[in-house]
């Protein structure tokens, strides 16, 4: 395979001017590895997300010199983590199979050697390699899944296809590489999908948090919830955003937008959370579609998803080694 550095669709950058390096020889010091993902084969109504990762990577208005420190939790995730960038994977639009498969290889490799493997999408359909090829090092079925959609993402044969944004999360299930009662799906809202695809999640015992549920609750409380069951039986966290989790009023570049979601803060903080409290062992932020976006308000918050998710597994990583316990729900007044 044609080795590739930067994106596939634009100027040739890394993630916020982070060090570059091949998936297929992955630095024995990387913690983080950015794949890029650009592909949206597998959407079902307006396409673009091919041009996502290029868009992410360069969605900042600082410069681009390998420092981002957190105001909120004092790390500099890029500094004190060793962040990679392997460029884009190279997938065409016409033959969605061997698009994922290169992808999961990719994937694969990085997490095999060691390394958190962050992929920018493109279409939801790269969560079938993403979370395949980390269950192939980690262990088959001992991934959890936190996944925040609009979308459940569970259909069967859509346009008469296995495979497309719409369907990863039933064959990740269907595989056996993340377990049914080890998906806990977050935001999901509107008019899809119908009552035989929510029988066959209730069949799998997946849980689901609607968005008339995060509301009457709360989202922290429906987060405990849910890392409560992902951390059970499980022996890592694998992470996948969908932008259209939050309101398109807040994030309209992504092709099928849902009104009634998250506002943009409620995600940052929930993606802190997550990769903060769980052994999280792969990230990837999908659906972002620059040719419907307003003024990169969608490409930065996806910027920010994936600097929120590094800054809370370095800060993580750092109260590990120190002993230290901090609940990410509260400012760290002291400084510290």
């Amino acid at each position: 395979m044609t080795e590739r550095y930067g994106p596939m669709y634009g100027p040739d950058i890394t993630f916020l001017g982070v060090d570059r390096c091949s998936w297929e020889a992955v630095p024995a010091d990387a913690d983080v590895v950015i794949v890029g993902a650009p592909f949206d084969g597998g959407t079902s109504h307006r396409p673009g997300t091919r041009f996502g990762p290029m868009a992410m990577r360069q969605a900042c208005y600082l410069a681009h010199d390998g420092s981002r420190p957190s105001l909120a939790l004092r790390v500099d995730a890029l500094r004190d983590l060793r962040v990679y960038d392997a460029g884009d994977v190279e997938m065409f639009g016409g033959d969605i199979e061997r698009s994922l498969r290169a992808l999961e290889e990719a994937v694969t490799a990085v997490s095999a050697a060691g390394a958190i493997p962050v992929v920018l999408g493109g279409d939801h359909s790269i969560a079938l390699p993403d979370a395949t090829g980390v269950a192939r090092h980690v262990g088959w079925g001992r991934v959890s899944l936190v996944h925040f959609d609009a979308h459940a993402d569970t259909g069967d044969i859509e346009f008469g296809s296995l495979y497309g944004h719409g369907q990863p999360m039933r064959r990740l299930i269907e595989s056996g590489a993340v377990r049914g009662d080890r998906f806990l799906q977050i935001g999901l809202r509107g008019y899809w999908p119908g009552p035989e695809v929510l029988s066959w999640m209730a069949d799998r015992a997946m849980r689901s948090f609607e968005m008339t549920e995060i509301v009457a609750r709360g989202l922290d409380e429906c987060l405990s919830e849910a890392f409560t069951i992902a951390t059970d039986s499980c022996d890592g966290v694998f992470l996948s955003v969908d932008v259209d989790v939050v309101d398109p009023g807040m994030a309209p570049g992504t092709g099928t937008p849902e009104p009634g979601g998250l506002t943009g803060r409620q995600l940052l903080d929930a993606v802190r959370r997550c990769c903060y409290e769980l052994p999280v062992v792969g990230v990837d932020v999908v659906e972002v579609a620059p040719p419907y976006d307003v003024s990169d308000v969608t490409a930065y918050l996806g910027n920010r998803v994936v600097l929120e998710a590094l800054s809370a597994i370095a800060r993580r990583r750092r109260d590990d080694a120190s002993g230290e316990t901090w609940d990410p729900r509260q400012p760290l007044l002291d400084g510290r």
